[in-house]
């Protein structure tokens, strides 16, 4: 069924072919673009270059007896601030009509608009701006739309596209000055726009005249009747000749380009890879920076990891943390903690906070991508800025960038707000006075268990339960993950009940906490309903549904399905890890012979070898610890905390633990069952730490 905008579009196109203007096989390939890509049909016939913005725009407005504003006309032109008021910015949005002049003797306003016989929106325009008449212009819609959106909003992004297909570099220049974003030099050799990089943001930002003065006047007052805005146009210098290559066709531009809302399902390896290179170069000249935005990157995709956000949601916000930078280069770093601690960086913030997608408009970056960026100096307690929003109105990746951003500053930048560089867990204790305010709690305590280790280390030290919460929500799952995290046990995350049901058929969970509707309603009902026809739905030993339906009906299925406990939302997660512990030790006292899973296994990336031993000998366990590495696979075999045996390379004892002490890469697995049989090492663990650290020094 064709909505009103799209019967519009064809009756546009039947025009155009009933009067000439339009062969029946471009009436056919339109048809297909903007069935395919969505959109008006006018940008269509421009983009696809079928006519040219002039002669459609001719054809139109003589069609409706009125005059048409060209998209460069419409660019240069300045709009008095008092016609913004007249017309709301949603109500423009709404229709696309953008005020360009108003007459007060005569009571009457001026609008550009694609749709001059939208009789229904320029009588709403009429109501809200109080006058007589209006009046509609024509202008294509792409255009309309990159008018509101830079008066409205101040983003002169969408104009830039417009008008770079026309080679003006004066356009981009002056987008970039005003938005204070660089400085420009007018010469006789041309227009010659400085980065932001090369500009200090604590400046003032100058414009330099070195040619003629009259260049800058030949912006528009949009105020002027319409026949002086035609006059008052100067033709710009003709900029040298350049070869432009021809366009491509429709579709594989459609391909570069995709429409809004198209977005790459996922950041394959070689792209994020790509990414850390080029933006590693770009950060070479940061001398306690280097690398910075790749560490972020590597931060904010295990924090997204643990969430277990979608792929495409992750990915976009790795690829906005990859160029949260680009174009700030001055004398701050401009993270959010050093922006909410000294007003120089504030301000210096608020010039640039929106460059790296202004660097960026051609690329069309991800919705999710841009806010990320575009809002990361927002604050928790709703201080920040652009917008000055707080809490969950903050995009979550704008969120969790400005904790990354700010852990990796403190730990690597010693001009920081504590003035050192500090140690994770002290980057963790001193964001700790934060909380709440800066940023978000429960992103703080994530990146904490991330970058700290102590989700490991509560693993190596505890028996272990494998809870699994089935929840659609990660934030609200989120908070609850770490408090059981907190409390010893090991978590998993699943989305939807086909998650769930893997998850479940491929692991050992002890424990599923399940909301009742997930991707689709009651799905949680039917999951417990699965599990109960199957064997491995017998090894769970507690099932709790977690939900806000908490009717007297639902009590009553849930029960008679033999769920353990009906905790209703919102519960304070330490209630609900009390109210676990206490199932889980009745449940245990009852069925003595049911276990949980044992063991644990972790990357040495993650945590260093040394620091495993010093857990285990403190934490007197009795354990064997395998490791695999590109060196071959190896063990370490403890009884009470003390190193028993040793094996590595063919060596055994002493030697095979030095061997695999300090190596850095590979995988580590705690077997709980497996005691050591032999004792080969009679050192203790202190002394063999010791002895090895004195190798290390020593090469040896």
């Amino acid at each position: 069924m064709k909505t009103g905008s799209q019967d519009a579009n064809h009756r546009l196109l039947d025009r155009l072919m009933a009067d000439g203007k339009l062969s029946a096989d471009g009436h056919a390939t339109i048809v297909s673009f903007v069935g395919l890509h969505g959109g008006r049909v006018e940008d269509a016939l421009i983009e696809n270059q079928v006519m040219s913005e002039a002669d459609l725009l001719r054809h139109v407005s003589t069609f409706h007896g009125t005059r048409f504003v060209s998209t460069e006309k419409l660019y240069k032109a300045v709009t008095d601030p008092k016609l913004l008021k007249l017309i709301p910015r949603k109500l423009a949005e709404l229709h696309t009509v953008f005020p360009v002049m108003y007459d007060d003797a005569k009571r009457a306003i001026s609008v550009v608009t694609p749709d001059p016989d939208n009789l229904a929106a320029l009588h709403e325009v009429k109501i809200a701006s109080g006058m007589r008449e209006v009046v509609a212009l024509v202008a294509r819609p792409a255009a309309v739309r990159a008018a509101i959106s830079r008066a409205y909003h101040n983003d002169p992004s969408a104009f830039a596209q417009l008008m770079r297909g026309g080679g003006d570099g004066l356009v981009l220049a002056l987008d970039r000055f005003q938005a204070g974003q660089g400085s420009i030099t007018l010469s006789n050799d041309g227009v010659k726009a400085r980065p932001p990089a090369e500009v200090e943001p604590e400046r003032h930002v100058g414009l330099t005249l070195a040619g003629s003065r009259n260049t800058l006047e030949r912006a528009i007052s949009i105020s002027a009747p319409l026949p002086d805005l035609e006059a008052a146009q100067v033709p710009d210098p003709a900029p040298p000749a350049r070869p432009r290559p021809p366009p491509p066709p429709a579709a594989a531009r459609a391909r570069a380009r995709p429409e809004e809302g198209v977005t790459p399902v996922t950041l394959s390896a070689d792209y994020a890879e790509t990414l850390n290179v080029l933006v590693s170069l770009l950060e070479n000249s940061r001398p306690d920076l280097r690398g910075h935005s790749a560490q972020c990157a590597r931060l904010m995709k295990k924090v997204c990891e643990r969430m277990g956000l979608r792929a495409v949601q992750s990915a976009a916000y790795v690829v906005g943390t990859h160029f949260h930078d680009i174009g700030k280069a001055g004398t701050y770093h401009l993270t959010s903690l050093n922006v909410a601690e000294y007003d120089g960086h504030r301000a210096a913030a608020q010039k640039v906070y929106n460059v790296p997608e202004r660097f960026l408009e051609c690329v069309h970056l991800h919705a999710d991508t841009k806010s990320t960026v575009n809002a990361m100096y927002e604050r928790f307690d709703g201080k920040g800025f652009p917008l000055g929003v707080s809490g969950k109105d903050i995009p979550l990746g704008a969120r969790i960038l400005a904790v990354v951003d700010s852990y990796s500053d403190v730990t690597c930048n010693p001009r920081n707000p504590a003035r050192r560089v500090l140690k994770p867990h002290e980057a963790m204790q001193f964001f700790a006075k934060y909380r709440g305010t800066v940023f978000d709690p429960t992103v703080l305590d994530l990146v904490k268990a991330e970058v700290a280790g102590e989700d490991l280390r509560a693993k190596l030290l505890s028996d272990r339960h494998t809870v699994l919460i089935v929840d659609s929500d990660p934030e609200d799952s989120t908070v609850l993950e770490l408090r059981l995290i907190e409390a010893g046990f090991d978590v998993r995350n699943a989305r939807t009940y086909q998650q769930a049901m893997h998850e479940l058929k491929t692991r050992e969970i002890a424990v599923v906490v399940s909301e009742v509707d997930l991707d689709v309603d009651d799905a949680g009902i039917t999951l417990r309903t699965s599990a109960n026809a199957e064997p491995w739905g017998q090894k769970v030993i507690a099932w709790i549904i977690h939900t806000r339906k908490t009717d007297r009906q639902l009590a009553e299925i849930v029960f008679e399905l033999g769920v353990d406990d009906l905790v209703s939302k919102p519960t304070p997660p330490e209630v609900f890890v009390t109210k676990l512990r206490q199932l889980l030790e009745r449940k245990q006292a009852s069925q003595s012979a049911a276990k949980a899973p044992r063991g644990v296994s972790g990357s040495l990336l993650e945590m260093g070898l040394p620091d495993v031993v010093q857990i285990l000998w403190h934490g007197r366990k009795t354990c064997t610890v395998r490791l695999k590495t590109k060196s071959g696979s190896g063990d370490i075999g403890f009884v009470d905390g003390q190193i028993v045996d040793a094996h590595f390379a063919g060596k055994r004892g002493e030697e095979a633990f030095y061997g695999l002490l300090f190596l850095k890469e590979g995988d580590f697995q705690i077997d709980t069952e497996a005691q050591p049989a032999d004792r080969t090492i009679n050192a203790s663990p202190e002394g063999l730490l010791l002895e090895g650290m004195r190798r290390l020094d020593e090469g040896l």
